[in-house]
């Protein structure tokens, strides 16, 4: 190694393979890199083929619109694309790649080979490169659009090639990002072929509903929700899945930022605080779009484009927040009887559109006094649930209806305690396994967060004696700053000056609790958080602590009325699957499972 203190121009070739070092990290990037080349050229039909885990080979054939001899040659140059021409360009892109980097990086490390054709031309055109140098130019038939091979990668950077993992474990990540572009492009076709064994192989002009349960099966869908809001021109669409759902990583949340698989660290944030308080560090399973114009947001923060920056997170973040919220919030529209389900049919415990119930027996009707005929019931687009169970009959137990539209099931009834502990549930999907200690926090819980007056505001309390409180100087900046807002979340609060604030009244709910400790903390969740969402954070961690704290009381044997009462209060709830520290308050089994349990 050269170290004589001069500066000197680097060779082609060991400049190309630096840059793949930042491109070409395993031989998924490979994958990913030719896919968005394949998305870019306008294919409605993408193959990729891999052996060895991609070590081997790496082919991705296409039939976009291909290119001419002199592109084909610019192709394989450094800093050569057809995506943008002006420094201007960088701040309305609005395609997968545009560096002109993959390419070159790519065929430094490898045996390239690249086969393409135009329309309009009669014969295409073959590269062959190795190691980064060109072997070879000819005239080929080949169809319309791009083909290319990608051999031995590595082979001349033995270094990299040795900290390549297992086939599998490489196969494994191919998975992966073919995944990703199959989900955020569900219109096109795409295979993925693994040393000679098909895969994956998915249908053009698929609906995003369509392709997500191709890839993850009916059980998979059951669990999640619809998502689709514009706040502030960021529109953020897709699925989320229920709070009762949950992962311990996140590699079940898909987020496409103008249809480009990526993240940043404001969606992190929104997703933890769209979501009720979930169990320990689990993590919700999420698959959503963020649309936005292409100058509001920079791809070109990271060389693999895997992280972007929002010029205006805040408004990212709301969208988010308040369009999670929304649907997990929905309430399911009232129903009319349908036919009994077929033995494959799947269940959910609460579907993901309106759709025809069963209906209870005549002693047990539902509270509506009329029903909508199911003509004009709306079918928005997503997941569409399946036929429901007859209602049973001749058992002997009681039987209720749901108390009203959003209930997780649409009839059930309570079969008993287990373990003296316990509720067991009969429902139109499956059977139902209640924790009633966790079901009485959250109806508690609920209650407790709609003690409000008519007007919205909150209820305040005068204190018998103003409260004069000092904050840090950078708390007291956040709360003089947010001081209206403070005020109509039911504080009588008056800045003094010098980091002082006269406390006159605190909201009801707060009880005994020293208005010392929390104006701090609520302040910084405002400038976190934003307005909305922060004004309300305060609200739901003291309320959740006050409900566990009552619903800690009440333990023990249930009678069948009580456990009827508990059940309908819990289903009338908005968020009836956690409680509010996050911990499960049912678990579902559907009769499917059941049935493949049993071998039926």
């Amino acid at each position: 190694m050269v170290k004589d203190g001069h500066v000197r121009l680097l060779p082609i070739h060991v400049a190309n393979k630096i840059a793949a070092g930042e491109v070409v990290e395993r031989p998924a990037s490979v994958v990913k890199e030719l896919l968005e080349n394949a998305i870019d050229a306008g294919a409605s039909r993408i193959d990729v083929t891999v052996t060895a885990g991609g070590r081997k080979l790496i082919e991705v054939r296409d039939n976009g619109c291909g290119m001419g001899r002199d592109d084909a040659l610019l192709s394989i140059e450094r800093q050569a694309t057809s995506k943008i021409r002006d420094v201007d360009d960088i701040e309305q892109i609005d395609t997968l790649g545009f560096r002109g980097e993959a390419i070159p990086s790519i065929a430094s490390v490898s045996r390239f080979l690249l086969k393409t054709r135009r329309q309009e031309s009669e014969a295409g055109t073959e590269l062959s490169v190795t190691g980064g140098s060109l072997q070879d130019v000819r005239e080929v038939g080949v169809p319309v659009g791009t083909t290319i091979e990608v051999r031995d990668l590595f082979f001349n950077v033995p270094a990299r090639r040795k900290f390549l993992r297992a086939y599998q474990t490489e196969q494994a990540h191919i998975r992966s990002a073919f995944t990703l572009h199959a989900l955020a492009h569900p219109e096109l076709g795409v295979s993925l072929t693994a040393d000679g064994r098909e895969i994956v192989r998915l249908p053009q002009g698929a609906t995003l509903e369509e392709r997500v349960r191709d890839l993850f099966g009916a059980e998979f869908c059951a669990g999640l929700r619809p998502v689709g809001k514009t706040v502030n021109g960021v529109r953020v669409s897709g699925f989320a899945g229920l709070p009762n759902i949950t992962r311990n990583d996140r590699s079940e949340q898909y987020v496409f930022i103008n249809r480009r698989p990526a993240t940043a660290p404001v969606i992190a944030y929104a997703l933890r605080e769209a979501y009720p308080p979930l169990e320990g560090d689990r993590k919700p399973i999420i698959l959503l779009f963020v649309e936005l114009p292409p100058d509001q947001v920079d791809v070109n923060v990271h060389p693999t484009k895997r992280e972007v920056r929002f010029r205006r997170p805040a408004d990212v973040r709301e969208a988010l927040i308040l369009a999670i919220g929304e649907a997990l919030g929905v309430k399911r529209q009232a129903a009319v009887v349908a036919p009994p389900p077929p033995p494959e049919a799947p269940a959910s415990l609460r579907t993901l559109v309106p759709e025809a119930a069963a209906k209870p027996p005549a002693a047990f009707p539902y509270p509506a006094d009329t029903l909508p005929p199911s003509s004009s019931i709306p079918h928005p687009a997503s997941f569409s649930p399946p036929p429901l169970p007859a209602v049973p009959t001749g058992s002997g137990l009681p039987l209720f209806a749901a108390p009203e539209d959003g209930s997780p099931w649409r009839w059930c009834r309570v079969l008993g305690q287990v373990a003296n502990r316990y509720l067991l549930l009969e429902t139109d999907g499956g059977y139902v396994t209640v924790d009633p200690c966790a079901a009485r926090e959250r109806v508690l819980y609920e209650r407790l967060m709609s003690g409000r007056r008519a007007d919205g505001q909150t209820v305040s309390q005068q204190l018998l004696l103003p409260e004069t409180v000092q904050l840090a100087p950078a708390d007291a900046a956040r709360l003089r700053k947010y001081l209206p807002v403070v005020q109509e979340m039911g504080f009588g609060i008056v800045d003094f000056g010098s980091d002082h604030f006269l406390v006159e009244a605190l909201p009801e709910i707060l009880g005994g609790v020293s208005c010392r400790e929390l104006l701090g903390n609520i302040a910084h969740d405002l400038e976190n958080a934003g307005t909305r969402r922060g004004s309300e954070k305060w609200r739901e961690e003291l309320v959740a602590k006050a409900a566990c704290r009552t619903a800690s009381g009440g333990t023990g044997t249930l009678s069948n009325e009580e456990a009827e009462q508990l059940v309908t209060a819990l289903a009338a709830t908005r968020m009836p699957y956690t409680c509010p520290r996050g911990r499960p308050t049912m678990i579902f089994t559907s009769y499917r499972e059941l049935e493949r349990k049993f071998g039926r």
